[in-house]
């Protein structure tokens, strides 16, 4: 990937007690997510590519297009920026529509056009006529959402968009999210201080602590990574993109390729070609010498181990690639010290994961 299809950023700031001081270099498509604890120096991070923050010493590249630079700062409005808030802060005078097309500048056939295509990916078709006192939280979001993609951003800066509802409209607005990852062509920040979100929602991940950055990678890398407390978190996972290859109408169940093997999971009618993705809990995979005969879990796949680390109390994180040459998918295990010296393990032994449970996420705007 070159320079130019490349988010470049780096800041560096004294901001009261925080020391910020931050580089790294974000894809051009998907969704970048800024994860760490509060006071981390997510939302200021995200705060200087809006140009709401110039940071005294700066680069900010958004391709080959420059922000700021030594010298050079563009201004907030011409930055082509949407931006999502933890709260909606919707206009309360104004219906959902008319909210909605606030934002954009005209309203030629094509601009309608975009409306319609925001409206349906969306789902607030219903909501239309309807004033933002009548909304749930998620409904609301989903408005915010909206008409910062209709003022035609070329990139998207979401600040813990979902910080403010509770579990149920948490669930209730997840699957758009998704939508949005699978259909837009422009690039997201998303700030975030829960994992479960960036399991489900990120392509790229950036660990931030203490105005630092920790790591920046790929997220299935960052999860598998030894030297990172990722892998060590109690409900540590790995999210895998894959792809369907059969469905089995009778039991409701779809395989999916990935790289390395191929999965079982239960669920509804899935089309060939579809993609999803996998989540797989390290709690959810045992290990065997030797490829079961019969057992009532689905999914067996060999793999070689990679890596481990001890972790209290008495427990192993044993890190994998699937496929006995170990190039494939890496896959993490939770297991007991006792069962670790029992099997004998060590880096680089070939074994079989026997995969408990496969979490399904949708991932399209089916």
């Amino acid at each position: 990937m070159t320079a130019s299809e490349n988010i470049r950023i780096f800041f560096r700031d004294s901001l009261g007690l925080l020391s910020l001081d931050v580089a790294f270099e974000a894809p051009m498509k998907g969704i970048t997510a800024l994860f760490g604890p509060s006071g981390s120096g997510k939302t200021t991070v995200l705060r200087c590519i809006a140009g709401l923050h110039r940071a005294r010493w700066g680069r900010c590249e958004i391709g080959s297009d420059i922000w700021q630079a030594e010298g050079y700062f563009r201004p907030v409005y011409e930055r082509r920026i949407g931006y999502v808030f933890q709260e909606a802060s919707l206009f309360a005078h104004l219906s959902v529509k008319n909210n909605l097309l606030f934002g954009m500048q005209d309203k030629n056939e094509d601009r309608m056009q975009s409306f319609s295509e925001v409206v349906r990916l969306l789902g607030v078709e219903y909501l239309l006529n309807r004033m933002p006192i009548k909304l749930s939280g998620g409904e609301r979001q989903r408005v915010a959402i909206g008409r910062a993609l209709l003022s035609g951003p070329g990139l998207l800066l979401m600040d813990e968009p979902l910080s403010a509802l509770d579990t149920a409209s948490k669930e209730e607005i997840m699957p758009y999210l998704e939508r949005l990852q699978a259909s837009l062509d422009i690039p997201i920040f998303y700030v975030s201080h829960d994992m479960n979100e960036v399991d489900r929602l990120a392509d790229h991940l950036v660990l931030i602590e203490n105005g630092h950055v920790l790591a920046s990678g790929s997220l299935a890398k960052l999860q598998s990574d030894p030297s990172l407390m990722l892998a060590s978190r109690p409900h540590a996972a790995v999210s895998l993109n894959a792809e369907v290859v059969s469905y089995d109408s009778d039991f409701k169940i779809a395989r999916f390729a990935i790289n390395g093997g191929f999965l079982n999971a239960p669920s509804q009618k899935l089309e060939i070609g579809d993609r999803r993705r996998l989540k797989i809990y390290a709690g959810d995979v045992s290990l065997s010498r030797a490829a079961a005969s019969s057992s009532t879990i689905d999914n067996h796949i060999p793999v070689r181990i990679t890596d481990f680390r001890e972790t209290e109390p008495a427990q192993i994180i044993v890190f994998m690639a699937l496929g006995h040459e170990g190039s494939g998918e890496r896959l993490l295990a939770r297991i007991t010290k006792k069962s670790w010296a029992t099997l004998g393990l060590d880096v680089g032994q070939r074994l079989y994961a026997q995969i408990k449970a496969v979490e399904l996420f949708r991932r399209s705007d089916q």
